[in-house]
Order: C-alpha cells, then sequence, then structure tokens
C-alpha cells in the first residue's frame, strides 16, 4: 500500500505553491492556481488513506416495498420444489389436457366459418390459428411441471396443476386454463365452446 501511495506524495510535493508564488499576486500563481485546485482530492485522499470510508448510498433497484409479509395480491405465491410432483405424472397430466384440447378445438374449427382457422400440434407444441384474430400457443415447460400459455387476448400465463381443484391454475391470477380459453374464444369467435 505503501508503495502506491509513494506517487501521490511525490505529485504532491511537486505540486506545492512555492513560498514566493503565494505571498505574490503575480500572474504565474494564478497560471499554476488550477493545478492546485484540481488534484486537491488526490491530496487529500494521500493524507488520510486510513480514514477514506466510501459513501453510502440510499438507492433502491426495486419497483416495489420489500414488505411481501401476508400480501398475496403482489404476485405468484412460492413453489415448494420438494412437492413437485413427479415428471411421468407431469407428462401423464399435460398430454391428456392437450391432446383433449386438440380434439375438442377442432370439433370446434368443424363449425365456425373463420378464415384461417388451424389446429396444430407438434414437437409436443399446440397451436390454435384464429386467421386475423390471433394465435394460441400452449406447451408443456417440464423443468416447471407448467402448461405455458400464449393468448392473442390475455398475453403470456403459466398454469401449474392444483391437485385440489383437479385443474391447470395460474397462480398470480387464479385462473383455470380451461374456463380462460372457454370465455377467449368464445368472445373472439362469437360462438361458445364447452372445453371441460
Amino acid at each position: 500500500m505503501a508503495t502506491k501511495l509513494l506517487p501521490l506524495r511525490k505529485l504532491s510535493r511537486i505540486l506545492k505553491v512555492p513560498s514566493f508564488l503565494s505571498s505574490s499576486s503575480s500572474s504565474s500563481f494564478r497560471k499554476y492556481s488550477y493545478l492546485l485546485e484540481s488534484t486537491r482530492p488526490l491530496l487529500d485522499l494521500s493524507d488520510n488513506v486510513h480514514q477514506f470510508h466510501p459513501p453510502s448510498f440510499s438507492r433502491s433497484f426495486c419497483s416495489r416495498p420489500l414488505d411481501f409479509v401476508g400480501d398475496d395480491s403482489r404476485g405468484p405465491a412460492t413453489i415448494d420444489y420438494s412437492s413437485l410432483m413427479q415428471e411421468g405424472e407431469f407428462h401423464r397430466l399435460a398430454d391428456s389436457t392437450i391432446h383433449g384440447l386438440q380434439e375438442k378445438l377442432e370439433e370446434y374449427g368443424d363449425d365456425l366459418q373463420i378464415d384461417g382457422f388451424d389446429v396444430d400440434y407438434g414437437n409436443e407444441v399446440l397451436t390454435l390459428r384464429l386467421g386475423y384474430l390471433g394465435t394460441y400457443v400452449l406447451n408443456k415447460q417440464t423443468p416447471n411441471r407448467q402448461i405455458w400459455l400464449s393468448s392473442p387476448v390475455s398475453g403470456p400465463s403459466r398454469f401449474d396443476w392444483d391437485q385440489d381443484s383437479q385443474a391447470w391454475i395460474y397462480r398470480r391470477s387464479k385462473a383455470n386454463l380451461l374456463r380462460l380459453l372457454e370465455t377467449e374464444l368464445t368472445q373472439l369467435c362469437g360462438e361458445p365452446i364447452n372445453l371441460s
């Protein structure tokens, strides 16, 4: 540490105002005074190195206070990863739901007269195209044990299996996957649909 301060001390000795300049009001003093002012923080730092404390900032980088206790309206509930269902059980439930939706949506499309209506299932992704009305995409997220939905109406949602209600539920809004799709498709297409 001392070797790093040596150049600063030499600099401070070099930049000290000679006595003949400090007593006079000559132009040379004015010429060198800006050097002293600009290096003053360095000089002060070199004299008080062991007393230097970085400034403390009171900035918060969170968009909301961190008092989450007892407030369910602020976001999703925490996940207890120890209670995640087994992967085989997840695939059985998710595949059953997605294949059931595929069949019902294909039947629904047979009754509708919408240009561009198409139901496609490939690579474990169910895609429902409604022409100019938008596109739904439904797929499994195995690591999270979730079904993800991209909707032209409600946007992205992540559904977890709820054992109590025996349904896929979006934890943020408590929406049921099948009920949400029924409501949105009825609004968009003008024809009621029963997905349960």
